[in-house]
């Protein structure tokens, strides 16, 4: 198969290069035509240039074709030789525990399943940005955001200044964000250590007893049912009631909140993808138990990735350097984000209460939002997808950096939910989209990609609702409905480039309302507090009612 590859590309190489030689030997007829000299034994420079222009623009014209011609059969070529390697490797399924427990007595017919599936292939492989940013076209917008942030910088110290007649440098909206950190910190140490022992200890008191005991249903049953108590009530509860108890403020809370979501998915996709193989050895008869060491499942809870192997790709040495960079530009964010709601977001709703919940308020903020919520979202998705997992990433020298794909060149929303986060994408595509397919059916597609959209927008609004101490579901309705129409709507068959534009236009105008409305209901449960405020109060809007309220 390899061999036939090498042969086609030879095969395109030689029509490319007959074909140059072709229009190389074009071009010198061209060139001799222009030179020859007219009766009068003088060459005609006019005629000479405008052919030297044409050739020009001809040449111009083709380079486009040629290039997306050969990036093309490059593509192909590397998809195909990884594709046909991993299958090689996989011996051309992977092992599942759904195809372990099927057996001629089960009771669905295997042509209703799902396709084996075939796993995450994990390879060596760069970060998009950073082999976009050796473009010098592509690096410029980057010294662009920095200058941005210079300006961002320079116009409070003025406006200090001006105000206060000195200048003020202190920090006072970010260090309320993060305060109470060592809180903070204490709770993520406490939820890292039970995720690394409970789990594994479980996972292997079950492995090792599977196979000597002579219940092994209820053997499994048990185990299974102490590890949805340890994911509900030690990482779901647990950190929960810290945060509200202590009452930690956004930042910290956020900290928390996204380690104990980090960390349960982590706990699922090692127990997911080790049981079929203890399964398999059962089955087979196989005097040793496959149980992953200690520091294997040490070394899955720091890498960057939601699913789970005993070995991943690796690269040879550690660029501190790099690490240093990547932390560098994190840090550099977070106060890009401070100076964004300094000086773009606070003075938009500090005053919340003096003007009347009214259409025309609503509107000026949210397209007086879509500016800040814009950077928020790049500085976000560049400070967490790229430099904080590449800096994890280089410092455990894991190999595959494709973090994230190129979702801005999207023209249809289910492309860009595959591209824009690719680490959770994979978690959802594997654990929760194929096991219900392989679980109803594969006739219930539509139902099982319902049922990720209602997983993920469950999610993101617990997030939110308790990093920010209310319940305002407007993410939940832009992720379900609008998220949902979008995504059917706008298809893969949407290849255009004005869905291009009309998904940015889509994607700005959602931040901006998720800005405006989160930031007015939070500045409003500021200015107007309750007293003595019952469970109905924390989910009924405030923002509302807000003008009423003294």
């Amino acid at each position: 198969m390899l061999g036939e590859e090498k042969m086609s590309v030879r095969k395109r190489l030689s029509k490319s290069s007959k074909h140059a030689e072709e229009k190389e030997e074009g071009q010198r007829d061209c060139t001799e035509e222009c030179q020859e000299t007219p009766s009068n034994g003088r060459i005609d420079l006019k005629q000479l240039i405008a052919k030297k222009i044409q050739l020009t623009a001809e040449a111009e014209e083709l380079k486009p074709f040629f290039m997306k011609e050969v990036g093309s059969h490059f593509d192909d070529f590397v998809t195909n030789l990884i594709e046909k390697s991993a299958s090689l490797d996989n011996g051309g399924c992977t092992l599942t525990s759904f195809s372990v427990l099927e057996g001629e007595n089960s009771h669905r017919a295997k042509d209703l399943r799902a396709p084996p599936e075939h796993g995450k292939i994990f390879v060596i492989r760069r970060s998009l940005l950073d082999e976009l940013f050796e473009v010098d076209h592509i690096r410029t917008i980057y010294h662009m955001f920095i200058a941005l942030l210079i300006l961002f910088i320079l116009s409070t110290l003025v406006v200090d200044y001006i105000d206060e007649g000195r200048l003020v440098l202190e920090f006072n909206l970010m260090s309320y964000a993060f305060g109470k950190l060592t809180v903070a910190m204490w709770t993520w140490c406490t939820m890292f250590l039970c995720t690394l022992t409970v789990p594994y200890f479980l996972f292997q008191r079950w492995a090792r007893g599977y196979h000597r005991s002579s219940h092994p249903v209820v053997h499994s049953v048990l185990h299974c049912f102490l590890f949805v108590v340890f994911q509900i009530g030690v990482l779901g509860l647990g950190p929960l009631y810290v945060v509200l108890v202590y009452t930690l403020p956004p930042a910290s809370r956020f900290i928390v909140i996204l380690e104990q979501i980090r960390l349960i998915m982590k706990a699922h996709s090692f127990v997911r993808e080790n049981v079929p193989r203890v399964l398999n050895s059962a089955k087979e008869k196989s005097s040793t138990v496959p149980v992953p060491t200690v520091n294997q499942y040490l070394y899955f809870l720091f890498a960057p990735t939601l699913i789970y192997r005993d070995n991943y790709p690796r690269t040879p040495t550690v660029r501190w350097g790099y690490v240093a960079m990547q932390f560098a530009q994190v840090f550099g964010c977070f106060f890009y984000v401070y100076y964004v709601f300094e000086r773009l977001c606070t003075p938009l709703f500090r005053n919340i209460k003096q003007e009347p919940f009214s259409a025309r308020v609503l509107v000026l903020c949210i397209f007086n939002s879509i500016l800040p919520a814009v950077l928020i979202l790049f500085l976000s998705f560049f400070a967490f997808l790229h430099c904080w997992l590449n800096a994890f990433a280089e410092m455990l020298r894991f190999g595959d950096r494709m973090f994230y794909k190129d979702w801005w060149n999207s023209t249809s929303y289910s492309n860009y939910y595959r591209t824009w986060n690719v680490v959770v994408h994979d978690w959802l595509y594997y654990y929760a989209y194929k096991d219900f397919l392989w679980f109803f059916t594969k006739k219930f597609k539509s139902a099982a990609m319902l049922a990720v959209f209602a997983v993920s927008a469950v999610v993101h609004e617990y997030a939110l609702a308790v990093c920010l101490n209310f319940f305002y579901p407007v993410l939940f309705v832009l992720f379900m409905f609008f998220g949902m129409a979008f995504n059917f709507i706008a298809n893969d068959s949407r290849k255009r480039p004005i869905w291009n534009v009309l998904m940015w236009t889509s994607l700005f105008a959602g931040n901006g309302v998720l800005l405006c409305f989160y930031s007015q209901e939070w500045y409003a449960r500021q200015h107007c507090p309750l007293k003595n405020p019952t469970f109905l109060d924390y989910i009924r809007p405030r923002s509302w009612t807000c003008r009423y309220v003294f």
